[in-house]
Order: structure tokens, then C-alpha cells, then sequence
């Protein structure tokens, strides 16, 4: 199993925290989120990694090699030069997703215990292009689902926004992003954006002519840590359990 971790943030959220370290090797209870995401993944299978890097990235080379890469194989994707987003980082990685298998992109800055192999056989099922991990939760962004679980639009409710796949529709399911999908080998070869650019937008251009499905995450255990007050608040219920 492959896995592509998005790491390249600069983690301006985090202010004082990211000033000597790149995001993705700030600690939560004394273990980095890189290292929780890689061994959480490794735990369900995954042996094949790709990692983006960006600012200080070189801390992050010399961190999995400190540890060994984990015990697993991991390609890095250097954007140094030039951070690409979620969706130019996609494209990048274009020779690592080719082959046979689906692939998992998780960001960095999520921890949860969602099922890996729930969400491919869910992907498999229903023959998707890309499968999103959702979850119902407070947030002024939501991608927007059919009865089918099918893509058909985004919001940004706060500022009463929508970008449609197709026709604006008044029948919806509203879902957060979880921070991770799932992909096929074809999603990355039918990208016809270049450079730097958000995956959101990619997501409602294909799900014109594809399925883009939504996986609804119930997991008990999920964190988004963006910010220090969610990284404490990640740490306060990691500590009570």
C-alpha cells in the first residue's frame, strides 16, 4: 500500500511553535505528527511513502533518517524552490501514484484512528476516482454531497459562497474534510491544472465526469491541529484516554 503525506505547510498557525522547525516535526504529547502519521499508516499496511517538503525542509530529511525512515520506504517530494499546494503537489507526485493501487494522501496535520482499509474497500465498491474522508463537524468550509454520496459542490457557508460541479442543486448533504482521500492511478494522469493549486478545485473539475465519493468518518478519535489551542486540546484527550 502507498501513501502520499502532505507536509510542505508552513504552519503559520502555529506562530512561535514553527519559527526553528518546519510543521510537520511539532510535537504532540512528545511525538511529532509526522511520525504518528507515518507509523499510524505503517500499522494498517502501508510500506510505500511520499513526503512533500517545503519550509525547512531539510529538518525533515534528517529527522527520517534519523529514525530510518520508520522502518518503510519514502520518496521525497522537494518543493523547496517553490511550494505547489495540495493540488500542484498531487501532480508532482505523478510517478509515484502510476501503477496498479490506489493511493492514500493524508495531511500532516491530522491525527485520527479512521480505518485505512474501511476506506479502500469503500473506494473499491464504488468504482470512485477519488474518495473523500468526511466528517459532520462545526466548520465554515464544507464540501457538499447528493443522496449518492456523490460531489456536487463546496461552501464557505460564512461568506455564503458555492462553487457547483455542475447546476446548483437545493438538496444536499454538508460535510467538513477530514484531511485525507484516496485516489486511483487515472485521477493524477486527468489534472490538466500545472503549477500551484488547490486540490478542491481539481476535485469539482473531475466530478464532472466522475465519481468523487464521500466516506463518512465516525471514528471516535479524530484531531485537526492547525492551531496550539487544538494541538492542547488533541493532547488533553490523547492524555484521558
Amino acid at each position: 500500500m502507498k501513501a502520499i503525506i502532505l507536509a510542505a505547510g508552513l504552519g503559520s498557525r502555529l506562530n512561535e511553535i514553527t519559527k526553528d522547525k518546519p510543521k510537520a516535526l511539532v510535537d504532540v504529547n512528545k511525538v511529532t505528527m509526522l511520525e504518528r502519521v507515518i507509523v499510524n499508516l505503517k500499522n494498517q499496511g502501508v510500506n510505500r511513502f511520499l513526503i512533500n517538503i517545503h519550509y525547512l525542509g531539510q529538518e525533515i530529511i534528517d529527522f527520517l533518517a534519523k529514525n530510518n525512515n520508520f522502518g518503510v520506504s519514502i520518496i521525497i517530494s522537494d518543493e523547496r524552490n517553490r511550494i505547489l499546494d495540495t493540488g500542484g503537489a498531487i501532480l508532482k507526485a505523478r510517478d509515484f501514484i502510476a501503477g496498479s493501487e490506489s493511493v492514500i494522501v493524508h495531511n500532516v496535520d491530522i491525527i485520527s484512528d479512521i480505518n485505512i482499509n474501511e476506506i479502500f474497500d469503500y473506494h473499491d465498491k464504488n468504482n470512485s476516482l477519488a474518495t473523500l474522508c468526511i466528517r459532520k463537524r462545526k466548520s465554515d468550509r464544507g464540501l457538499l454531497f447528493n443522496s449518492n454520496m456523490q460531489l456536487v459542490g463546496w461552501a464557505n457557508t460564512k461568506k455564503n459562497k458555492y462553487k457547483w460541479v455542475n447546476n446548483s442543486i437545493n438538496d444536499y448533504n454538508i460535510f467538513a474534510f477530514s484531511g485525507i482521500y484516496m485516489i486511483t492511478p487515472e485521477f493524477v494522469e486527468l489534472i490538466n491544472q500545472r503549477g500551484k493549486f488547490s486540490i478542491i478545485e481539481t476535485w469539482l473539475k473531475l466530478a464532472k465526469n466522475n465519481i468523487i465519493s464521500g466516506y463518512i468518518d465516525t471514528s471516535p478519535m479524530w484531531h485537526d491541529l492547525g492551531t496550539v489551542e487544538k494541538i492542547r486540546a488533541a493532547e488533553d484527550r490523547e492524555a484521558m484516554r
